[in-house]
């Protein structure tokens, strides 16, 4: 293969595949993979703007039977530490959620054993009839799996249900690596890679919105990451026209602080942050039919993700009100809605508010820029 060749076919917006992609991870240099994806990312968004959220994400439960190695956020059922998210809980994350300039509940939980549809659709209805202006992005794939077997229906007619009853967006939660060799070690409770893909076909049939993860850097190949690009960028050209589909795609390292998977596997986060931009930089030459690429400065830090912004990302994320899982496994960094605009602005951008659909907000009169000190969770 021939580098300058398939940085070119890169530009043209060629579908490379997972071989090529893995020839430009392994020998293309970070400032050519760095100069390609730029250019495409200001193809996709022509504004010198990096666009940015606010919401929290709150569980739903920490009862799960899906025993992921690289999770230290569940418990089993009957464990002295489970729990089951209260209305009275939900009013109060909400009302602070709101207070603090959001309109998004990022809304997940575990493969709970005994809450079927029933409970989701009833949660849901109940929150829109609290809050009729709150936006749900809620569940993931491998919940709407466990649901639909659970139930012994399809994903499409658990989907349909939980959007009539006030789901508004599907995040892209426990893609891991699509690989089921690479599952089957790490997450063997969850849906298979092609079931994971399934759901969001399904969710695309429907009109309703997703993302795209992956977490990378503990067990996988690096012709599995590739592979995992081109198949979710194959589920992308497969949805009706008209459907946005995938809005964003959102990769991030392994934490792996006190996880069973480092302890057991010996897979351990290694991923630099050379080799973290490289990652974004491809996310965006192989992925040339996903419009938003985000750059995950909860678990690469500040400084990374600003460089980020330059190799191809458009998109900051959230300043995260509230996070739990992937802060059980050592993310540490955190931003106030001040922090990650000025964060935005230093990287040379203008920032913009957005919501979920990625349409631009005005930054609401109430943000408070004081940190959130009753949680403890954000800070400079």
């Amino acid at each position: 293969m021939n580098t300058a060749e398939l940085l070119e076919k890169g530009l043209n917006r060629e579908w490379l595949t997972a071989e090529e992609g893995v020839w430009l991870l392994e020998n293309a240099a970070t400032a050519e993979l760095m100069y390609v994806a730029n250019r495409l990312r200001f193809e996709s968004v022509p504004e010198r703007t990096v666009t940015w959220i606010i919401d929290r994400n709150s569980n739903t439960t920490n009862v799960c039977i899906a025993n992921c190695k690289f999770c230290n956020f569940y418990r089993r059922p009957g464990h002295a530490e489970s729990y089951i998210t209260s209305i009275e809980e939900y009013q109060q994350k909400i009302e602070e959620t709101f207070a603090f300039g959001g309109e998004q509940l990022l809304l997940q939980g575990g493969h709970h054993p005994d809450l079927g549809l029933k409970y989701y659709a009833d949660l849901f209805r109940k929150l829109k009839e609290l809050y009729p202006n709150l936006k749900l992005h809620a569940l993931g794939p491998p919940e709407i799996a466990h649901v639909a077997k659970l139930e012994g229906m399809s994903h499409y007619e658990v989907l349909k249900e939980l959007h009539a009853a006030g789901l508004d967006s599907l995040p892209g939660a426990g893609a891991e690596i699509l690989s089921d060799r690479v599952r089957r070690l790490i997450s063997k409770g969850k849906c298979g890679g092609e079931e994971w893909l399934d759901v969001m076909r399904a969710a695309h049939q429907l009109d309703i919105t997703t993302s795209a993860t992956m977490m990378f850097g503990h067990i996988e190949t690096n012709w599995e990451r590739m592979d995992h690009l081109v198949r979710m960028r194959q589920v992308q050209s497969e949805k009706p026209a008209g459907a946005k589909g995938f809005l964003a795609f959102i990769p991030w390292p392994f934490q792996d602080e006190d996880t069973i998977l480092k302890k057991i596997k010996r897979a351990r986060n290694t991923v630099t942050g050379d080799e973290y931009i490289r990652m974004i930089a491809l996310s965006r030459i192989m992925l040339p039919n996903v419009v938003n690429i985000q750059a995950s400065w909860l678990t690469v830090g500040k400084q990374v993700a600003q460089l980020c912004l330059h190799a191809g990302a458009n998109d900051f994320g959230s300043i995260m009100i509230e996070e739990n899982v992937v802060s059980a496994a050592g993310a540490r960094w955190r931003f106030t809605a001040d922090g990650i605009q000025e964060a935005i602005r230093e990287a040379g951008f203008r920032p913009q508010l957005r919501t979920q659909q990625y349409e631009y907000r005005e930054l609401p009169a109430n943000v408070q820029q004081q940190q959130l000190d009753t949680a403890g969770l954000i800070v400079d």
